[in-house]
């Protein structure tokens, strides 16, 4: 496989609720600013050039985010930045650019990495990447599994076989996907050390995403044979007709788990970190003796274990503990961090009760 039928597709379509108040329809996780230089998206396009230059990165949005994301990734064609005219989860995103990049270059191999996940250690997520595309040129579709650090319950995890060693670079048959488990199994998968989390990253020629995708999804893969070339004048308008009727359904569930040719890679530590969550954030960041953390002005007092993000004012704490402080012009959230996965039940009330204004 020669570098340049080497693809990347971002794929940035979430909302990020979890991150309200912050996180809106049209300023979404992955186009904000939490760590470092850059927003998530931007880090994510930086992290990928060594093996991916700007010219061969696709991403797959919204409309409500596209215009955002076009503003922040300059430098990736404006024709690459495609909004889904409806929500349909992984799988008919990535056959879609799959169909796309097939007509452009038939050799093509496709990574699809999510917009918005954070990694501390670029070189080694590199250093598995690399391996990744070489072994989906051979035609496997290949997956990379997170060593994990502790029994997460909200991950689906991924069966290596017995004696899998981290940080190898030869991909090996997966054994196995595993749906996210109670805490007690999830306890059993890390301490038989073979068992890995399912970030999202895969790798395939884009010939074998559709070849899997006319077998798994018969239906998705017709409609979406009807898409002509990017190239054309009526692509926009049929995309717009044609994927709507696509099924939603993530490509674990439809294609990786029932696929045989599925490998893998396992990474070792790479610094990853799905970014879930305002506790995420939390743990990410430097915190002081008393374990807060901030990003604005903050004043704390026999408190401790505290997040403040609060651009503008200084906040002052008394007496709290394990708090998350978000402000921003319209609203102010106050949580308990070890509720941050509720905020998205947070943002379904407010649905319910059609605040469209802080939505």
């Amino acid at each position: 496989m020669a570098d340049h039928n080497r693809y990347g597709l971002i794929l940035a379509g979430g909302r990020g609720t979890r991150f309200w108040p912050r996180s809106r329809k049209a300023r979404a996780k992955q186009v904000l600013e939490f760590f470092g230089e850059g927003t998530l998206i931007q880090q994510t396009v930086q992290r990928l050039a060594p093996v991916l230059p700007p010219e061969r990165i696709w991403v797959l949005t919204n409309e409500a985010l596209r215009a955002e994301i076009v503003r922040q990734l300059p430098q990736v064609p404006k024709q690459q930045i495609i909004a889904e005219p409806a929500a349909r989860n992984t799988a008919p995103a990535i056959a879609l650019i799959a169909h796309i990049l097939h007509g452009l270059d038939p050799a093509s191999v496709l990574g699809v990495f999510p917009a918005d996940h954070y990694i501390t250690k670029p070189a080694r997520f590199l250093r598995m990447v690399r391996p990744a595309f070489q072994a989906a040129a051979k035609g496997d579709l290949v997956v990379l599994g997170i060593q994990p650090r502790w029994p997460e319950t909200g991950y689906g995890y991924i069966e290596f076989p017995p004696g899998i060693s981290p940080g190898a670079t030869k991909a090996v048959p997966v054994q196995s996907f595993r749906e996210k488990p109670d805490a007690a199994k999830a306890q059993q998968f890390v301490d038989a050390g073979n068992f890995f989390w399912n970030a999202g990253m895969f790798f395939g020629k884009s010939s074998a995403f559709l070849d899997a995708t006319r077998t798994y999804l018969p239906k998705t893969a017709a409609l979406l044979a009807g898409v002509p070339s990017i190239r054309s004048r009526k692509f926009s308008a049929a995309v717009a007709e044609i994927f709507p009727r696509c099924e939603s359904i993530s490509i674990d569930y439809a294609i990786m788990e029932k696929a045989r040719n599925v490998a893998g890679l396992a990474t070792d530590d790479i610094g990853w970190n799905d970014v879930g969550s305002w506790n995420a954030v939390y743990e990410l960041m430097k915190q002081d003796s008393d374990g807060n953390a901030a990003r604005s002005e903050t004043v704390c007092h026999l408190s401790s274990g505290n997040f403040v993000d609060a651009a503008g004012k200084l906040v002052a704490l008394v007496g709290v503990r394990d708090l998350v402080v978000v402000d921003t012009p319209d609203a102010l959230l106050i949580l308990d961090r070890r509720q941050a996965q509720q905020v998205g039940d947070l943002v379904k009330i407010l649905e319910k009760q059609k605040r469209d204004d802080l939505l």
